[in-house]
Formats: C-alpha cells, sequence, structure tokens
C-alpha cells in the first residue's frame, strides 16, 4: 500500500484518480477546495478535506496533517488547474496572477510542504498541457493557462536535477484534451478523444512506477493535437 497525495480532486481526473488509487488498495489524501464529491464516495481508504492550493496559509494545516497521520509519501500528483479562456488582448494582469496562483505557485507551495515526508524512491507527478510543449499546436485564447504550464514543465526538470542524489523523482505529464467538465465549460460542444477516466488510469500507473525509468521527463500524453 502506498501513500497518496492528489490535488484537484472534486471532479474530471482528479476524481478519477482517487478512486482508482482507492480501487487498488492505497492510501488517498483528496485536497481541493471542494472535498464533497470525494468525502460522498464513501471510500475507508481516502481522506479529503477542503484545501486551497492558492493559500500558503493552508499549508500548515496540510503539514500538521501529514506529521499526524502520515509517516512518509509516497506519490505526489499535482493536478490542481485553473483555466482562463480569454483573447490575449482581454487577459489582464489579474487572470494571469490567478492562474500562475494555483498552477505554478500553488503547485511550489505544495511541494515544498510535501518533500520533507518523501524518500529517495517517492515519485512527484506534475500534471502540464500539451499547450504547455514548445512547437505543439495550442488552442488560442489560453495565454495565461498555456504559459503557465510551460512553467511547470521547466520547475520539473529544474527540480529532478537539484533532487537527483536524495530523491524524490520529479516528472511532468503533458496532457492532451481530455473530456473533462473544464474542457466543456472552456470548448463546449468539443469532443475529446479520452475520458477522465482513461487518463486517470494511465497515470496512476505512470505515478507508481515510471520514476523507475524517468526522472526530469516531460512525456506527451496525447493521442490528437492539440
Amino acid at each position: 500500500m502506498k501513500n497518496i497525495i492528489i490535488t484537484g480532486t472534486s471532479r474530471g481526473i482528479g476524481f478519477e484518480l482517487v478512486k482508482v488509487f482507492a480501487e487498488a488498495g492505497h492510501s488517498v489524501l483528496a485536497l481541493s477546495r471542494n472535498s464533497d464529491p470525494v468525502t460522498a464516495l464513501g471510500l475507508s481508504k481516502v481522506t479529503a478535506f477542503d484545501f486551497d492550493i492558492a493559500n500558503e496559509a493552508e499549508m500548515k494545516r496540510l503539514s500538521a496533517h501529514l506529521k499526524r497521520n502520515m509517516d512518509r509519501v509516497d506519490v505526489l500528483i499535482n493536478n490542481a488547474g485553473l483555466l482562463v479562456h480569454k483573447p490575449f488582448s482581454e487577459t489582464t494582469s489579474a487572470d494571469f496572477m490567478k492562474c500562475y496562483s494555483v498552477n505554478v505557485f500553488g503547485l511550489v507551495a505544495l511541494t515544498k510542504t510535501v518533500l520533507p515526508f518523501m524518500e529517495k524512491d517517492s515519485h512527484i507527478v506534475n500534471i502540464s498541457s500539451m499547450g504547455g510543449i514548445q512547437g505543439s499546436t495550442k488552442f488560442p485564447g489560453l495565454s495565461a493557462y498555456s504559459s503557465s504550464k510551460g512553467a511547470v514543465i521547466t520547475l520539473t526538470e529544474l527540480l529532478a536535477e537539484e533532487y537527483k542524489e536524495t530523491g524524490p523523482s520529479f516528472n511532468a505529464l503533458a496532457l492532451g484534451a481530455v473530456q473533462t467538465e473544464m474542457l466543456e465549460e472552456v470548448f463546449p460542444g468539443y469532443k475529446a478523444p479520452l475520458s477522465a477516466v482513461e487518463m486517470a488510469e494511465y497515470i496512476v500507473d505512470f505515478a507508481l512506477g515510471g520514476n523507475k525509468f524517468y526522472n526530469g521527463k516531460v512525456l506527451q500524453v496525447s493521442s490528437s493535437t492539440p
């Protein structure tokens, strides 16, 4: 049994990740601004509480919880994400800050908080996007979101190098379009080639074993362009 932490678990891929890990017998800490959907599942090995990744004050509460309840963390999946969809000319500095506060600064703060509980063979998986990959086809209107996901990729590479002697391993998955509530809200009617369940199953396998083969790598997980 592994101890798993997942952010952004109220819906979409994060929600499905909780179920797949729990069904496989692992202990899961699910963090999102709305814990009700996960709590309603009634899974015995899952703990969920309301958590705003953009609020650094909440990191102390998380650290205290880990000290009481987890002797180690085997996997951290930084899945929480915020998407702003506007033409660049209408995207304000506040929009950029809002997006980066979750996708980059929140990820940084959470990773710093969890690192002391991880060991050399632990694995941090950062969920990025094909929009953050240089040379890939881009959705218009996602200047804040896609650029923040590009920052996540570079950060992953840097941290893998910095922690290569002591661990944990750091890898990023640049996801293509997945049929989630977020995608439907931003691009109504768009049909993605993969469901949230299918992507969650892939991420679970990678999170549990991918660090045996990869460190500091960015894997493009997309059957379409973008």
